[in-house]
């Protein structure tokens, strides 16, 4: 399966996603790739949107190489194996990690636009992406999402590596991803159309979407 774009993408997935409907599930963006997939999956379900903004950790002199990734909260998820294996030290981590949290807090204010997180304690949580390559931010949002105490979380993305779902073993309650291509190449590779998403798209769909489905009082 291929899709035509990030919006056809979300509409497939939606249909997957939809025995959650009646689950008032909040479904979380990762920006920026990630927000007009989720912006379907909520118009579709009928759900709250929201993002979870995390930060790659690149490698010293070779930052597109990511060696971990850090949330809004601090949390992070670093690749301990690879960080040794490239003899990085410890206080390198932290100062690269310090850099990106400023730029998570920096998009975050942006993104958002003062507007304050969703809830997420005890609903289901469907975290949304385009596609998972390395899973290290995806990592990092979930363990960020842990911490807000949700009933349950899931992932789904249109399209991933296999290895994806042995990644997200025991962190997530359920993976939902329409396509595992082997080989998988990369996550633009199935996508007609897969032009960079722009922090004025990723603002104007969080702005429709946020609020538009309330939820209903409770009698």
């Amino acid at each position: 399966m291929r899709f035509q774009d990030r919006r056809d993408a979300g509409r497939r997935l939606a249909s997957a996603l939809e025995r959650y409907r009646g689950e008032d599930p909040v479904i979380i963006a990762l920006p920026r790739g990630g927000v007009p997939v989720a912006y379907e999956v909520a118009t579709a379900l009928g759900a709250d949107l929201d993002i979870e903004v995390v930060r790659k950790i690149g490698a010293p002199n070779q930052p597109e190489l990511g060696v971990g990734a850090v949330a809004a909260s601090g949390v992070r998820f670093l690749n301990e194996p690879l960080i040794e294996q490239l003899g990085i030290s410890r206080s390198a981590i932290e100062e690269i990690a310090a850099l990106e949290a400023a730029e998570v807090e920096r998009r975050l204010r942006r993104y958002r636009g003062g507007r304050a997180p969703t809830p997420v304690r005890g609903r289901t949580v469907i975290v949304v992406d385009d596609g998972i390559a390395t899973g290290g931010t995806l990592m990092a949002a979930i363990e960020e999402l842990h911490q807000r105490d949700p009933y349950r979380i899931i992932v789904a993305v249109p399209v991933a590596p296999v290895e994806a779902a042995l990644l997200l073993q025991g962190r997530v309650d359920e993976f939902v991803c329409l396509e595992m291509p082997d080989p998988f190449y990369s996550v633009g590779t199935w996508y007609d159309v897969f032009d960079q998403t722009t922090d004025e798209e990723v603002i104007a769909l969080l702005t429709q979407g946020h609020g538009a489905h309330p939820r209903e009082a409770s009698s």
